[in-house]
């Protein structure tokens, strides 16, 4: 049942004509003005990918969707229009919903439920959400993979390579190789929902203290590589949340802030995606955590490079920044680039640094956060030969944006400060190592998984 769909050629190919013919043409008229010195329209370029891509659905989708996050990956007009993009792909249908059960569970699935909704209640990017209800009575959600999402994804990734290529022959400030290779590896092991309940299980376990945290209960025995089974949770989308009271919008930033980095300062575990349906908000300002594919675990010394480099800011030593962002992979840094990191760590870090309740963002900027201090780096690192960012850090900055996008639209006022000392002030490699072995094997993940 699963090896009929595993990686096949067959899939790939229809995938790669599909992709092709989608960004072929564009391809090619970029590479037309660059030779013959034409200054093209990168406003206008940047909307006929969004349109090309935007007709395929799947995978690229997503991919498109993460690098408007990441806010050194491309120039203002791409992020801008691939951020409006929707992961919501074309509903299965039923006969075809009960097709896939059914090479999930068995012929017989449906006896294995009380009720199981025929529409999907959600749909995304790799599969799609089905409301039921288990023999015991509890309320569930089903989510299913497409069919063939394996040949699908290997497709679009070979693909994004040549995106990639276009780009770097007109920009070539950031060198997106391992940019790449991150998104590959964390979008393989989206398709392996065995592997996501562990990460549910996981995130349960580290949670399990915060009250204003919510996880799903995984349900095994309705678990497969392609359908991921798990209690459903009730609650709202977060832009419900932003006209309620301050006191309200700080509550949800507050769980939200704890949601994502009690994993990482205690375990080293990061949630790579924060995006608006990967969450949802309960009655009281607690939070559902919904979608566990993107998670990626680092070792200790990655987590205390953060804190160093916060140090580093925070007492103007150069030498604690260098260290910092060599622990992260960064290679051969001058002085002149290490300044030029530093005031994109400068942004992120500045609510971190001052002790008062304020805003994530405090100056007026139009479009994606971080945007307008992302152009000026981009600017320099270009200026001074460009850099590599590591593939650690392609996700630990992802989050750090798609959080602070939330923050700026709940325009929660918190002393971030506080809360960021609360959970570093006993920090301790050592012990942060323990927790994580420990977290690890009690879900039946690896080291360094």
């Amino acid at each position: 049942m699963a090896g009929a769909e595993d990686n096949r050629i067959g899939g790939r190919v229809r995938r790669y004509a599909q992709v092709s013919a989608a960004v072929g043409g564009l391809a090619a008229r970029m590479a037309g003005e660059r030779v013959f010195g034409i200054q093209g329209d990168p406003a206008r370029r940047a909307a006929e990918l969004k349109a090309a891509l935007g007709g395929l659905k799947g995978p690229l989708m997503k991919v498109a969707q993460i690098l408007s996050t990441i806010p050194d990956a491309l120039p203002r007009e791409y992020a801008l229009e691939l951020a409006q993009l929707q992961s919501n792909a074309p509903h299965m249908g039923w006969p075809f919903v009960k097709r896939r059960m059914a090479s999930e569970l068995g012929p017989e699935w449906q006896k294995r439920f009380s009720s199981f909704d025929h529409e999907a209640s959600a749909a995304a990017s790799l599969g799609q959400v089905h409301k039921a209800i288990g023999l015991d009575g509890r309320r569930l959600a089903c989510k299913l993979q497409y069919p063939d999402m394996a040949s699908v994804v290997e497709a679009d990734l070979r693909q994004l390579k040549v995106i990639f290529a276009v780009y770097r022959q007109y920009d070539r400030s950031i060198d997106p190789t391992y940019i790449h290779q991150e998104i590959a590896a964390r979008l393989r092991e989206e398709l392996d929902y065995a592997r996501e309940a562990r990460h549910m299980r996981l995130y349960a376990h580290m949670l399990r203290d915060e009250a204003g945290v919510h996880v799903p209960e995984v349900v095994g025995e309705l678990t497969t590589n392609r359908l991921l089974t798990m209690t459903w949770l009730d609650g709202d989308r977060i832009l419900k949340f932003v006209g309620e009271h301050i006191d309200d919008r700080n509550a949800v930033a507050y769980n939200m802030f704890r949601a994502w980095y009690v994993p990482f300062y205690y375990y080293g575990v990061i949630h790579g995606d924060p995006h608006l349906g990967n969450y949802t908000v309960r009655s009281d300002r607690s939070i559902n955590l919904l979608d566990f594919g993107s998670i990626r675990v680092f070792p200790a010394s990655f987590v205390k490079g953060v804190i160093d480099l916060y140090h580093a800011l925070e007492r103007n030593d150069r030498d604690l920044a260098v260290h910092a962002y060599e622990t992260w992979g960064f290679k051969n840094l001058g002085k002149q680039a290490i300044d030029v990191l530093n005031l994109w760590a400068a942004f992120l870090y500045a609510p971190l640094l001052e002790n008062r309740p304020r805003l994530i963002q405090e100056t007026e900027e139009a479009g994606v956060y971080g945007r307008e201090v992302a152009e000026k780096v981009h600017g320099e690192l270009r200026r001074l030969g460009g850099v590599t960012p590591p593939r650690e850090f392609v996700l630990m900055d992802r989050a750090a944006i798609g959080l602070g996008s939330v923050f700026l639209h709940l325009k929660a006022e918190i002393n971030w400060h506080r809360l960021f000392h609360d959970l570093i002030a006993d920090f301790d490699v050592a012990a942060l190592e323990r927790r994580q072995a420990e977290a690890l094997a009690a879900v039946g993940l690896a080291p360094g998984a």
